[in-house]
This record gives C-alpha cells, structure tokens and sequence, in this order.
C-alpha cells in the first residue's frame, strides 16, 4: 500500500521528556473547549489495551473526576470486529466480513506439538510431549513473525546457503510440518493463524478508510509502526480528512547523515520512527510538533544528551567537538533541584538493588501526590521489588502480571499433576498436602493436625517403598508402637482412594490426554475441599482461579484431538503449556506506584522513574537464538534482524528517561557472576568523560548506604554468650552408656539438651543412607556371622558372610547409592575381615558380640550408673581379654584416647574389671583395638586405643578415675553444662549444635 503526498499537518511527535497522553489529553481537552459530549466524535488509535485505560485514567484526572463522554479507544492490533463489519455492509450492501476464526493459542500449541512430535517419530527419534509442546511454541512464534512481515514459506526452500545445505536442509525438511502441513490442518479446523488475522483485519479497515473516509477526527497515537499492516493502517489514518498521527519521541533534530546513519543500524533508538517516516513518505524534519508539549528544558537537555549519548557509531567522533558546554551538560543529567535529574545506582547485587529501589518507591509514596514506577524487562528483579515492599504493606501492581504457577492455584494444581512421580515420595506428597488449599475434605487444623502426625510417623528417616501401599507399610511401626496413630491409616487410606484413579492413569504408558486432565482435576478438587467449601469453590476463587478455570478449559477443549500420550509426561508437559499464562490482578494495588514493562512504559510518565535491571543481556535482552534460521536466512528471507528489537529497546529506554526525576540501576553481581553494564550506560559514562564529566556525578552512595543499613542492628553487634545452664542436680543425669561419656567431656550440652531438656532430633524427611546407618549395618553383618561362628570358619565363611551381609543391609540394597557404593566397599570389608579373623583363632576361646554391661558408681553420694554395649570382647587362650570397637568413620587419636576425650574403649575395659559384663564375668582386658573397616585401600586395618605403647590397664584406671572425677564435678549445682568448653577436642557434629547457637559465639570469639 503506498502513500500520496499527504497534507502538512498530519504528522506531529511529542517529545520524549513530555508525558505523552497527558499531552494528547490536554490538547483534545483543548480542541473540544472541554465539552464533555465533544470528544465522543473522536477514535483514539493506541498501541496497546493497557494504553487505552491509561488515556482514560489520564482524561479522568485532567478533569479532577467531572464527566467525560471518551473518545473511542481502540488497540492497533484488537480492531472492533464487529463495527468493521457493519460498516463494511453499509459501504457495499452483501459484503460480508467472513474471516476464519484464529486458532485459540494453547489448542494451536498442541496441535503443532503433534506434528513436532510427528515429523520427530517419522526421522526415527523419540520426543517427550513437554519438548515437543516447547518446540510448538517456538515454531508458532516462526509462524507468527512470517505471518506479521506479510512472509510465506514457500521461499524456504531457495534460501538455504550451499555451504551449509546439509544442515539447512534438515530444518527445511522439518519446517515442512509448517510449509505443508500445518496450512492444511488449519484450512481443515476451518481457522488462521492470530497474526495472519490481525493483518486481514488491519488491512480491511485500511481499505474502508481509504474508500469511505470518516469525517470525524481519528488519531494514531504512539506507535512506532513495527508492524507492517499496522504501519500501512496508519498512513490510511494520515490521508484521512481529520486524521492525524501522533509519534512518540521523534528526534527532530538530526541532519542528513544523522538519518542515513540511523537507516543502516537496526539497533538505534529512532531506527523503527525512521522506517515508519518512509513508509509515509515524510521527512523527519517535517514532523510537527505536537501543540503545546513543550518539555521542561531540563528535561529536554537531558533528552538531548542521550541521543547524543545513543548516537550511531559512526558519529561518536562527533563527542568531543570544542564548543561542548560541560555545564551544560552537568546541568542536563543532574538538573538544578532534587525533583528532577538523573541517578546513577549500581548494586552490589540483585538483593541490594530490590531493597534500594524499594526505598526509593516508599519515598515516593511519603509526598503528597507524587507517582513512582519501576520499568524493567526483568520480572525477577520486579518480583523481588514487589516484596521488598511488603514490609510497609505495599501492594504493587506488575503490569506483565505473574505466571500463573506461581499463584496458589496455579502451584497447587502443578503439585498434584506431580504426585506420581517418583513413586509418591515424602518430599512430593509434603509439598502437596501442606499447600494452604489442601484439606481433603476436613477442617484445615484438623487436616494439618493429621499431616504433621504423619510427617513424624513415617515420612522422616529413610524414603518409604514406592507408593500408597509403601507408606501404610512405613506407617504400620508406629501404629503398634502408639495405638493412638490408628487413625492416621484410615486417614490415608482416603487420600489414597481419591487419588488412584489419577496415578492409574498417570503410570499408563498411553493414555488419552483428556482422560489424565479430568482425573487431575477431580483428585485436585477432592483435595482442595474443607468441611465447608467445595474444592471447586476454593480453587476457581479470585483472579487467579478464573485464569486457571480459563487455562484448563482451553486445555480440555484441545486436549480431545491430542494423540495419546505416556502418562507420566503429563506433569511436565502441564508445567510447558503453564509457563506462558499470566495472571493479572483487577484492582486492590497501590494508586500511586507501578511496575511497567518498557512497552508499558513507552505512553506513560510519573515523578521517579526507576529504570532497573540495566546490565547487558537483561536490558536490552540478549537476541536468544533462532533455532530455525540463521541470520543470514533470515535476511534473505526477509525477516527483521534480531537488532531490530535492541532498537525498540533503545527507544523505550530513552521515552523512559524523559521523566522529571529518573534513576539507573543495575546490580553488579547476578547469582554471583560479574555482570556487564547496559551499552546504554556504558555510553552515557563515554559522552561524559568526553564532556569532561565524571560519571561518578550520577552516583548516590547514600541509597546504597541507607539499604544496606535497613536491616542492620541500630547498635553495635553484641557478642553472644556460650550457652552455659545450670539445671538442678536432681534433674541431672544419673545413668548414661559409654559413648555418651565421650559427648559428656567434650560437649556437656548435648547431654543437658537430650537427658534433662529431653529433646531428640528428628530424621530429615526422605533420608539419604548417612555413615551411622552404614555403621549399624556392618556392625550387625559381623555380629550375626561371629554368633554364628564364635569359634572357627566354616569352610564357605565369604559366602555365608556376604549372606548375613545381604539379610543386614535388607531394603538398602534397593537404593542405586547404596548398590554401587556401600555394597563393594562391604564385600572387600568382608574379605579382609575373614583374613583376620583367620590370623587370630588359634590364640582365640571366644568371642562376645554385643555384650550388653554396667556398673554403679558412687561419686561423693551420688549414685550414678555407667551402661555400655561392646562390639566385641574376645576372651583368649592365655586368659586375657581383647575389647574390640569396629569403625566405619574416623580413628579418635592416640592423644584423645590418653587425655580421656574418647574414653570408650578404656571404660569398657574398667567394666569388665569389675564385673560388669555378666556375660564375661571379671575380666583384665590387655588389648583395646579399633577395627577401622572402610572398605577403601586397605579395606581396614588395625589401631591400638592409645597408641602401641599405651597399657589397657592403665588406660582403664584412669579412664574410671576421671569418670568419677566428672560425675562428682557435675553433682555439684554450680557447674555449668557448657557447649564445647574444649574447643580442641569438640565434636565433629552434634545434634544441638544449632541450640547452642556454637556458629553465632564462636565467630564472636567466645572464650575457652
């Protein structure tokens, strides 16, 4: 569609440091004298729906609330169907507007992830229905820019360059699911594509325009025409007897060159406005400007520093002419007061510049009237904002919304799609049923009560067998250990029936997608129902429930011409097809402050303008690769370079920048990683330095510092006290084994928090096999082969070790881990342990495993009793005794066992000296071995408790004396039950060390 010469006033531009609708308002305002019935004649063209209710806020507010009748608003791509047609039929009586329907979005993804999954089966490879339903969205947005640039496929195949024909040709040869295929599907459906839609719709209003021009105003307003068919729609306004376009930001002023430049780069501000002004056949010096939007001239030196600043490249050298103005210039980024400037903020981190931009809003908030939004492409960095401002109960509204799985809804229903996987494991069915909508058809306290009963009974420690039944059975235990618990199995047994009907369905190896869907539901109702609301009810409520009724609706509705698919794909094909649904709150959000998108932002302007997210790859976003073309293709095929969204980009960017007070932030660090600024402040920081500028001028440490400082303690830190109680000695312990000695000497603590606070730790919920149970089940391996044969070998001993080995390690022989690792390690244990024992059975009686022992001590009056279970006392030939202590973790130290700190073995032996083993009777232990059985190179091997020339009998004498020496240091009120008093000699772990709070005092350089 070309363009006639078109009369002078046509084309006007408000410049970018003007708020644009308020100045298209005021001057319609103007046109009509303010009569409210007056503008009802006018048709507002705007880019998008949200820039239509901004105009009508923005009318609202220039009348301070007195009626208005509004002109007719209308989004350039959402043109009124239905008036088109009725004047389509007035013009020419019998024309109908007989468009095909476009594809609804998500049916549309599903039918091309079909082919995807077709054309991939057909090539011999196998796709999940999640990648191909991620592939269908790609290959719909390929759909889509062909169908905007008014591109067909059929040119494909003439466009593969002949050095890589090979490889074009493979993706040829797939698009042909699009080139052929697809085009049938949709004439068969009966509809178009959305894209190939809007350009007929574009295209038909263009034409009635042209042909029966409407004698009432219609204006164009804020489009830079990306779009051809809307390009073409506003050079038909143009030509219109009162039509008029209205560009936003034009830079007038540039020259010849400046323009040439700015033709050839894709990426420059004005790029897009430039290739729209062709289109039109207009000169950019012949823009008007729009009346009476004039900006603030600090303002406007800003404005016009940044196109400097954004220049194309190759006029830079321009930077440094001698008449620059550096006060000027100094005056046009940093302004003359505090309502209006530029800031430069640059974060340490993505926290840091959340909290800072934060204050900065909560600021805004404290002056009367005054409007603040934050513009940034990064919905990470608005998330985070959005709840750093809930410390001052701030809700905010994020024009890009929130994905709907992230909503509780949403998650919810991706919870129980979930469930399945991985055989109902405790960490999957935790996250389900503690979400706020489950309650299974009961009181929620009630429901939870229930859960958390369960949590304890069977789902802490090792991961249960797979499935319902795996957790009856991991329940059972309990049950009969606390007959109170019956209920919990009849509980479950519930949750269970409610939910086979979807796991059936969901472990099928194909099943139709309709089915799984309806299933999903109806178990995600069934939770989510409480004694007095339904669970349809409860979960379809508020914003967020009507997007999630609406997603799965559609979903439905597409799913019934799906092929069938493998069950256990569905969770993850729900999670591809959720990941771009939106969910957009109504109202209930702050008036005065925004998060804007930079589209969003393009129309609109408030009094702090916070620019955030500013590092490269992030704003602008990096051009993700097209997994279709290469650039080359794309050119011949005529498809806009990637650049050309750096260039839109760019031109947000500076719109943005155009209010009266405006900050840069960016964060210095991502995830960690050094982060590279945005080329557009890496240029701002060039012009100044060339202007003799410091860009250090921009910064303002302060809100850093004052971020920093929020949640600093207002005083200086306060070193915490080690933990040092002093219970009553009749609450004190007076019976504890030989182990607990050890912990007892070297973090008395853990004893006051176990024995006297009687607090037990709780298993971490879906264990992973820890050393301790390694431990455990070699220890009963042994144990179970030496009761067998307490006195010889049998002649298969490997054979029918590696049997009691297998009975020992029982259900851990189930998990991968425990196969490929523990079970060698133990098989090489087995066989050095056979070797010893070998070695020792001539000078060998007997030996006692699992000798259970103790003996009373009175220390000054009081009664203390000492326990032990050793691994194994063997009695000798020459009528000693050996006390021998397997270990699968480290040796304690020669030096350790001597100064009393790893008194096990020695105690042991004082027992025994006195009769503390029924079992053995008096016996004078000579030997104390530690058998370190680790299964690596060498399986194990041998240590003497105390060192080689250490004496058993001495070792036992003083182990008892310094026993008695503690129990009577201990009986005594005043002494303290210290965490670690030893630091040398603390504990490598401890169950309590968090209570102890041992991080937070010994950092603090907490005393010995």
């Amino acid at each position: 569609m070309t363009s006639p010469h078109l009369p002078p006033d046509r084309i006007f531009s408000i410049p970018a440091g003007v708020p644009f609708l308020d100045a298209l308002a005021r001057r319609l305002l103007a046109e009509t004298h303010d009569d409210p019935l007056a503008l009802g004649r006018y048709r507002v063209l705007l880019p998008t729906r949200r820039a239509c209710r901004a105009l009508q806020e923005t009318f609202l507010r220039l009348r301070e609330g007195r009626p208005l009748l509004l002109p007719q608003l209308t989004p350039l791509g959402d043109i009124d169907e239905e008036e088109l047609a009725l004047a389509a039929e007035a013009e020419e009586p019998g024309a109908a507007l007989d468009l095909p329907p476009a594809l609804p979005p998500l049916m549309r993804q599903l039918m091309l992830s079909r082919l995807v999954a077709g054309a991939a089966e057909a090539r011999g490879e196998s796709m999940s229905a999640d990648r191909a339903a991620s592939l269908a969205e790609e290959l719909a947005r390929l759909v889509d820019q062909v169908a905007t640039e008014r591109l067909s496929f059929e040119r494909l195949a003439e466009i593969v360059p002949g050095e890589l024909a090979r490889h074009w040709q493979l993706t040829v040869e797939f698009l042909e699911i699009v080139t052929k295929a697809w085009p049938r599907i949709e004439k068969a459906a009966g509809a178009i594509g959305a894209a190939e839609r809007r350009n007929l719709l574009l295209e038909r209003q263009a034409r009635l325009w042209l042909k029966s021009p409407p004698q009432d105003p219609v204006i164009a307003a804020g489009s830079t025409g990306s779009i051809p068919a809307t390009a073409d729609l506003i050079a038909a306004v143009a030509q219109l007897p009162q039509g008029r376009v209205v560009l936003p930001g034009l830079a007038t002023g540039g020259n010849a060159e400046f323009w040439q430049k700015v033709e050839a780069d894709p990426s420059h501000p004005q790029h897009g406005l430039r290739l729209l002004l062709q289109r039109l056949d207009v000169a950019p010096a012949a823009v008007l400007p729009w009346p009476d939007s004039q900006a603030h001239p600090t303002v406007a030196r800003r404005q016009a520093f940044l196109t400097e600043a954004l220049a194309p490249a190759d006029l830079t050298h321009l930077w440094s002419r001698p008449d620059r103005d550096a006060a000027a210039d100094r005056i046009a980024l940093k302004g003359e007061g505090h309502e209006i400037g530029l800031t430069r903020l640059d974060c340490p981190g993505l926290s840091e510049e959340a909290l800072t931009i934060a204050l900065l809003m909560r600021e805004a908030v404290e002056k009367k009237g005054q409007r603040a939004a934050l513009v940034t492409p990064d919905r990470s960095l608005a998330r985070r904002v959005a709840a750093e401002l809930k410390r001052w109960s701030i809700e905010i509204d994020d024009s890009a919304g929130t994905d709907l799985g992230q909503t509780p809804p949403g998650s919810f229903l991706r919870l129980v799609a979930a469930l399945p996987l991985d055989g109902v494991a405790p960490v999957p069915l935790l996250s389900l049923l503690k979400h706020p909508l489950a309650a299974g058809g009961e009181a929620t306290s009630a429901f939870r009560a229930k859960l958390r009963a369960l949590e304890r009974a069977a789902l802490r420690g090792p991961r249960p067998a797979p499935g319902f039944d795996g957790l009856q059975a991991a329940l059972a235990p309990s049950i009969e250990r606390y007959p109170e618990l019956e209920g919990l199995s009849s509980w479950l047994d519930g949750i269970a029936r409610a939910a086979a009907p979807y796991l059936e369905l969901a472990g099928s190896r194909r099943v139709t997608l309709e089915d799984l869907i309806r299933a999903h539901l109806t178990l995600a109702e069934a939770l989510a129902a409480n004694d007095g609301e339904t669970g349809a009810s409860r979960l379809w409520r508020g914003d967020a429930g009507e997007a999630a009724a609406g997603f799965f609706t559609e979903f439905l509705a597409a799913s019934r011409e799906h092929e069938p698919i493998a069950g256990p794909e569905y969770p993850a094909l729900l999670d591809a097809l959720m990941a771009a649904q939106r969910v957009r709150p109504r109202y209930g959000r702050h008036p005065r402050l925004f998060v804007w998108g930079p589209l969003e932002a393009r129309l609109q302007q408030v009094d702090l303008m916070i620019l955030g997210g500013l590092n490269e790859g992030t704003w602008p976003v990096t051009p993700p690769p097209d997994p279709w073309m290469s650039r080359p293709m794309r050119e011949a095929f005529g498809l806009p370079p990637a650049e050309r969204r750096i260039g839109l980009s760019a031109h947000d960017f500076q719109q943005a920048c155009g209010a009266p007070r405006v900050v840069l932030t960016r964060a210095r660090k991502v995830d960690g990683t050094p982060s590279v600024p945005s080329r557009w402040l890496t240029r701002i920081d060039a012009l100044m330095k060339a202007a003799g500028l410091d860009p250090a001028l921009l910064q303002a440490p302060q809100w850093l510092a004052w971020a920093a400082a929020w949640d600093r303690p207002a005083g200086p830190p306060q070193p915490v006290a080690r933990p040092s109680p002093r219970p009553p000695v009749e609450v004190r312990p007076h019976k504890l084994s030989v182990t607990e000695i050890e912990t007892w000497k070297r973090d008395p603590y853990a004893i006051y928090a176990r024995h006297i606070l009687k607090l037990r730790p709780m298993e971490p919920i879906d264990a992973a096999a820890e050393a301790a149970e390694r431990g455990t089940i070699i220890h009963q391996a042994l144990d179970a082969f030496i009761r067998a044969y307490p006195d010889r070998l049998p002649a298969d001993a490997y054979d029918r070790l590696m049997r009691f080995g297998r009975e020992a390690f029982g259900g851990w022989l189930d998990r991968p881990a425990v196969w490929a690792f523990w079970w060698p390690r133990f098989e090489r244990i087995a066989g050095w342990f056979l070797e010893q024992r070998a070695k020792e059975l001539p000078a060998l009686l007997e030996s006692l495993t699992e000798l259970r022992g103790k003996i009373e001590i009175d220390a000054g009056g009081f009664a203390f009793t000492l326990t032990a279970k050793a691994d194994r006392i063997d009695r000798l030939r020459d009528g000693s005794t050996a006390i021998i202590d397997y270990k699968t973790g480290a040796l304690p130290s020669a030096r350790m066992v001597k100064q009393g700190y790893a008194p096990q073995l020695p105690l042991e032996a004082a027992m025994a000296a006195l009769g503390g083993f029924p079992d053995l009777g008096r016996a004078v232990a000579t030997r104390l071995d530690y058998w370190r059985l680790s299964g690596g190179d060498p399986p194990g091997h041998i240590e003497v408790a105390g060192g080689k020339d250490a004496d058993a009998v001495t070792l036992a004498e003083d182990a008892l004396a310094g026993l008695i020496r503690l129990v009577v240091t201990f009986a005594n009120e005043a002494t303290p039950y210290d965490s670690e008093p030893h630091p040398a000699y603390a504990p490598h772990y401890s169950d309590y060390g968090h209570l102890a709070r041992i991080a937070e005092w010994s950092a603090a350089g907490g005393e010995e």
